[in-house]
């Protein structure tokens, strides 16, 4: 037995030597990355196990271990429970339009998906090989990534040029490394990712040789339970000029109806330069859960969505103070919104946040109800 502990300690030392050499031939497991990222405990053959053995990763675990317990605490779990007594028809596939890397925020809400369409402009970034870095950088590169996260775990959302510029300052950039967190710390088991492109119909094809600029990645996960999903993130813009000079939302359609989420998305479905995306989410959502900055309530026709608010609504934060919309308010004062027990969006503070659920009538009607 010293034997063996002898062995692994000489192994530790070895490894962060100066000018040591890559930790292993091997990369480690997608599956692995994800969690000695978010923190967590790695396979007992995963090559990462030295670095595990590093106090710089020791300090990260415990910091996200208790940053997890308390957002859980705070917001997840009544996120889950919200979730479970309201949205009970969930479709297979979830639309998450400017999302951003927030897995984190589509998980909770809609964990019954099959099927995640994230899209933002943040770049997809290099799928993360944590093996292969030298290990003098990695206790900087967990510091950096802790701040790119820092927003979304105390805010709700994500500040995208901070998290980029965070992001870019380290060998593990764009969206990726995040996204590994994100399903790590929501149990899911990482099983394959791979960079893919949309051709010009819409059908997606996977990059055998990522150059670091591709538009797209599919994650194949599982939670629990073992049942299988995937995550689309696709870098796109996704205003009028950017969706019909892309192929993005044939390869959406391709999926059929689904749900729709949007938070924190600058308001930008209130104006026409988005016209496009707004009218594909009507058209194709059974349901579309969003706060204020998603589509604008007169948007909604009273003969084919019920509306159901929750939360409080008064106004946008100031920067926003032009989106504020008189019908939504009116919306509030008159159907008595059931109070949410947690923060979500620019106003973020409890007892200040605000959620719409909408729910296309032909959709309840085809459910039975």
């Amino acid at each position: 037995m010293r034997r063996l502990i002898v062995a692994a300690a000489l192994l530790v030392s070895l490894a962060f030597q100066p000018g040591h050499p890559a930790l292993a031939a091997d990369p480690a497991s997608p599956d692995d990355t994800a969690r000695f990222l978010a923190g967590m405990p790695v396979g007992a053959n995963s090559p990462l196990l030295p670095l595990v053995a590093d106090s710089g990763w020791q300090q990260h675990a415990k910091l996200f271990d208790e940053t997890w317990k308390g957002l859980d605490e705070r917001q997840l779990s009544n996120i889950r429970a919200w979730t479970a007594k309201n949205i009970t028809d969930p479709r297979p596939v979830l639309f998450y339009f400017f999302s951003g890397p927030d897995f984190l925020y589509a998980n909770a809400f809609f964990p019954a998906a099959n099927t995640y369409v994230l899209a933002g402009l943040e770049p997809v970034g290099r799928i993360p090989d944590v093996a292969s870095l030298p290990p003098k950088s990695v206790p900087g590169t967990l510091r950096h990534l802790e701040s790119s996260l820092s927003n979304i775990l105390k805010l709700s959302y994500f500040i995208t040029l901070d998290m980029d510029s965070k992001l870019r300052q380290t060998q593990l950039n764009g969206t990726l490394p995040v996204l590994y967190v994100f399903l790590a710390r929501s149990g899911k088991t990482v099983r394959d990712v791979s960079y893919v492109n949309l051709k010009d119909d819409g059908t997606v094809e996977t990059v055998s040789d990522g150059k670091g600029n591709e538009k797209g990645v599919k994650i194949a996960f599982a939670g629990a339970d073992g049942r299988e999903q995937t995550l689309y993130y696709f870098s796109t813009n996704l205003s009028n000029k950017g969706v019909r000079s892309s192929p993005f939302l044939k390869f959406c359609n391709g999926l059929g109806n689904g749900d729709a989420f949007i938070k924190s998305a600058s308001y930008l479905l209130h104006g026409d330069e988005f016209a496009d995306t707004r009218n594909f989410l009507l058209d194709h959502s059974a349901a579309i859960l969003q706060d204020d900055t998603g589509v604008p309530v007169s948007h909604f026709k009273a003969e084919q969505w019920q509306l159901q608010p929750f939360g409080t609504y008064t106004s946008p934060i100031g920067m926003f103070r032009g989106n504020y919309q008189s019908k939504l308010r009116a919306l509030y004062q008159t159907a008595k919104p059931t109070p949410i027990n947690f923060g979500v969006g620019y106003k973020w503070k409890l007892n200040q946040s605000n959620l719409l659920l909408a729910v296309k009538k032909e959709s309840k009607a085809a459910a039975g109800e």
